[in-house]
């Protein structure tokens, strides 16, 4: 199925619950690119044990996928180029977001959210420069990005994933801050600036 052996099969099709895929994510060391920026496929992120947001989104879906749901991505767009990508499951109507980061705030979402703008605003908060305190989260996907159009390429792929990352950024979005607001966003304060340098994985880590 998609192209994967047997042992990748078994290991993605034993993810049978968003919070099974998220537990899953977890064990995974964070990405952080030391030898160049990567967009790796699934298997090239099995393969190599560790992940970032993106990566971390495309195996998420594909575990989705291989359950009968529909493989969906949201892209969450900062200032500064430093988005957030998060694969979006729903249930009864509800949607929620299972996502790959080192941050405390920045993870996995309960199905409570009507909207693709009430979840997305459920991240606008906590994402902030932690060295300035600005609120940086300006602009969502306007719709779930499904994956199904691209094919199953991208699921055993060894190049990087270019096109997919070109055509995630290109798809529409909306904006999150009404623009007669921006000047009334308080920074975030020392307590939540300290909070926010709590890491998961750290660039010191070997296994990153």
């Amino acid at each position: 199925m998609f192209g994967l052996s047997t042992s990748e099969l078994t290991k993605l099709k034993k993810l049978t619950t968003p919070v099974k895929i998220q537990n899953f994510l977890d064990t995974f060391p964070r990405n952080y690119e030391k030898k160049g920026e990567t967009y790796m496929s699934p298997r090239r992120t099995l393969k190599a044990g560790k992940m970032h947001c993106f990566e971390g989104a495309l195996v998420a879906a594909l575990a989705l996928w291989l359950r009968g749901k529909q493989p969906l991505l949201l892209d969450l767009r900062a200032k500064g180029d430093d988005d957030h990508v998060v694969a979006l499951y729903r249930k009864n109507g509800h949607w929620g977001a299972i996502s790959k980061t080192s941050y405390a705030s920045l993870r996995f979402r309960d199905p409570v959210y009507k909207t693709l703008r009430e979840l997305a605003l459920s991240y606008f908060h906590e994402y902030f420069d932690n060295k300035t305190g600005k609120k940086c989260l300006r602009e969502y996907s306007a719709q779930p990005f499904n994956l199904k159009k691209f094919g199953t390429k991208w699921i055993t792929a060894e190049e990087d994933l270019h096109y997919l990352v070109d055509a995630l950024d290109d798809a529409p979005h909306k904006t999150i801050i009404p623009k007669k607001n921006r000047r009334f966003i308080r920074p975030a304060d020392k307590m939540e600036r300290r909070a926010g340098k709590i890491m998961e994985w750290t660039k010191a880590d070997k296994r990153t």
